[in-house]
Order: C-alpha cells, then structure tokens, then sequence
C-alpha cells in the first residue's frame, strides 16, 4: 500500500485528490497539510473532501507529513511548493508537482532537487493532455512552416496565473517540434494595428470566465484549410487521478526528474 499525502488538502484541487485516493486501489491517504493560519486548520481531512471522517487532521506540519508517507502530492502555489521540494529533499521523500506559474528559478530548483529524489513535475496531470502533447507535437513536425499555430486556452475566473502552465507547455512542444526560439516568436494576445501575423509566430491567448475547469486549443491555420485540435477538463477528477497514477508509479523509479511524458510512457524511445 502506497502511502500518500496531500498537500494543499483544503483546496479544491487538494479536497479532489484527497476523494480520489479514497477509491484508487493500492493507495491510501496518510495525511493532509495546508498553510499555518488556514481556517480548516484541525479538521477531518475526509470531512472536508466530503468522503467522511477518515480520523486525519489537517496540519501545517511538513516535516511530520514527510515522515509518514511515501509521496507527497502537490498542486498549492509555487511558494508553498517549494516548502514541499525542501522537506522532500531532507528526507528523501518523493513527489508530485502539479503546480503551475512556477518561475524559471523555481524550476531550476526542482530540476536541481531532482538529482536526490523522485520527482514528477508536470503542467497538466490529465492523461488526454498529455496525449495532447504528443498529438501536437506530431503535427506540427508534418505540417511544418507553412501552418500558422495559435494557442488559446480557458479557465474559471480564479486561475491566477496566465498563460496556463498547459499553454505554455504546448507552445514550448510546438517550438520543439519546428526548430523556433518561443523567447523569439511567442505572441501573448494582441491589440491594436500591426503589419499582419510574422511567419512563425506562435500566438497564445488566454480567457477567464465563470467556473470553466479547462480547456485548451491548438489552431493549424493554412492556406485554404485548418486544423485543430481540442481539449476540455470536464471535472478536476481527470487531474487529480493522473497526479496519484504518478505517484503510483515514481515511487518505484531511480531519482530523477520526471513528467507525465514518462508515466504515460508517451516518449518517442
């Protein structure tokens, strides 16, 4: 039985999670941890998930919640989570990242973290996303320059941070896949008048609106036709399911840094 813990456990992404384990075999939660100064400091960790009282309260312990369990996911803010990689590190914990906005030198961080522990960290825990990341990639190496590729991706009007870590991922897989700088060429919205699109600008554009969970698409637009290629997160269930099938299966790699790439085994051999 692999022993999880939650942190971020009062949120909505941590309450998902904490339901989820509840009926994934092989798994079982150990603990849930949030902020010092959280209101639901204290309560039942089940209760708060709506699965019933599993006699788990939350704490803002990390250390203790390291001690006890076997992986720690977590999907908080990127100064919470790095609290996470440094009690990972201390006692060789491995862990989920499923946080997004990171900045580069917190990424550096988990990269750097990485080389002592079992890491996965990855921008969308969605199995179809990471299909996604495939599918896109393929394209856009077939169709080529002769494509233009726009980005737009959905959610609620509580995301904080913007473009998506998911848009920002498949800008970087269509980067890739056409030899292009995305520093050089990533357009993030536009206004006002211009000279028209540059040949290989990659455009992202983001929308907030209502409680959309998530939704990202990817425009192939040429000359006389288009395609795309859709994704909608109908309940963050589909996250919270792909990040304890990732814990599932990292407790058993060597230390590394890992994605949902590599769980899925969806990385060209």
């Amino acid at each position: 039985m692999i022993k999880i813990g939650v942190v971020g456990a009062a949120g909505r992404m941590g309450k998902t999670i904490v339901s989820c384990i509840e009926d994934t075999q092989g798994v079982a939660l150990c603990c849930g941890t949030e902020v010092a100064g959280n209101p639901a400091l204290g309560q039942d960790v089940g209760e708060l998930a709506g699965i019933g009282k599993k006699n788990i309260a939350l704490h803002d312990n990390l250390a203790e919640m390291m001690r006890t369990c076997d992986v720690v996911i977590d999907f908080s803010t990127p100064e919470s989570s790095m609290r996470t990689l440094k009690a990972a590190v201390e006692q060789k914990k491995s862990v989920v990242f499923g946080t997004t906005g990171l900045s580069d030198a917190e990424k550096a961080q988990i990269q750097d973290a990485a080389q002592s522990i079992r890491c996965v960290f990855a921008p969308n825990m969605s199995i179809g996303v990471n299909v996604l990341f495939k599918v896109v990639g393929d394209v856009a190496k077939i169709l080529g320059d002769a494509y233009d590729v726009e980005i737009v991706e959905a959610h609620h009007k509580f995301k904080k941070d913007a473009p998506s870590g998911t848009a920002v991922r498949l800008s970087e897989v269509v980067a890739e896949a056409l030899h292009r700088n995305l520093k050089e060429v990533g357009v993030y919205g536009r206004k006002g008048f211009s000279e028209g699109r540059g040949p290989k600008e990659i455009g992202v554009h983001t929308l907030r609106a209502g409680d959309i969970v998530g939704e990202h698409r990817v425009l192939f637009g040429g000359m006389g036709e288009a395609l795309e290629v859709f994704h909608r997160a109908q309940s963050r269930e589909t996250f919270a399911r792909g990040s304890i099938r990732a814990a599932q299966w990292v407790v058993d790699q060597p230390p590394g840094l890992y994605d949902m790439q590599d769980v899925l085994g969806l990385k060209d051999k």
